[in-house]
């Protein structure tokens, strides 16, 4: 990701935070073990939420002319997330689909995208409707499917602490919203077939 980016959150402040973080939980932040941890905290969140000063337009108008019209799928994307409301990770792997109008991007572009958003305290949702809305507006595609499937630490290791569940979201527009043979297709090749 951009170093520029990750120089816009304030590490000084965070650090600060983290040290007073410590000490309400009745730990010593002067220990040798504990000594550094406030700005590497600081130093993570800067690196983990790095996305908050991308535009992802920036990142898709490298377009090519191009009359290909079927389906361009990249799948078991791997992905890290924080979540917004325990700041703890999610994790897994993104599934994007488009149908290009003549005009496609290189395929890396589209995973940057997936990692300019989900480098934001995120909620799955609105990462697989940001994902998708991006394509869809910038590309033009004729259809765009995103799937993500993801494991979350809040569920896991707290509360409930079911390890191993998956949450599964969705976001479809244009063709793959409308043409449901589309949609089967795209499925279909998620599960290898």
């Amino acid at each position: 990701m951009d170093k520029v980016a990750i120089s816009t959150v304030d590490q000084d402040r965070v650090a600060r935070a983290v040290r007073e973080m410590l000490l309400a939980i009745g730990e010593d932040p002067d220990r040798e073990g504990l000594s550094k941890t406030p700005h590497r905290i600081a130093r993570m969140y800067a690196e983990l939420l790095s996305g908050l000063q991308e535009d992802p337009k920036t990142i898709l108008q490298a377009q090519f002319e191009e009359e290909h019209k079927e389906m361009v799928i990249l799948r078991d994307i791997p992905f890290y997330s924080l979540c917004e409301h325990h700041l703890l990770p999610f994790h897994g792997v993104a599934h994007i689909g488009y149908v290009p109008q003549g005009k496609v991007v290189g395929i890396s572009k589209i995973a940057r995208v997936l990692e300019l958003f989900a480098r934001r305290l995120q909620m799955q949702e609105r990462l697989t409707s940001q994902v998708a809305d991006s394509i869809w507006n910038v590309l033009e595609a004729d259809g765009v499917a995103v799937v993500i499937e993801a494991e979350h630490l809040c569920l896991t290791m707290r509360g409930v602490e079911k390890s191993g569940t998956k949450v599964v979201t969705s976001a479809i527009r244009g063709g793959f919203k409308g043409r449901a043979v589309t949609r089967s297709e795209f499925l279909s090749l998620l599960r290898g077939g």
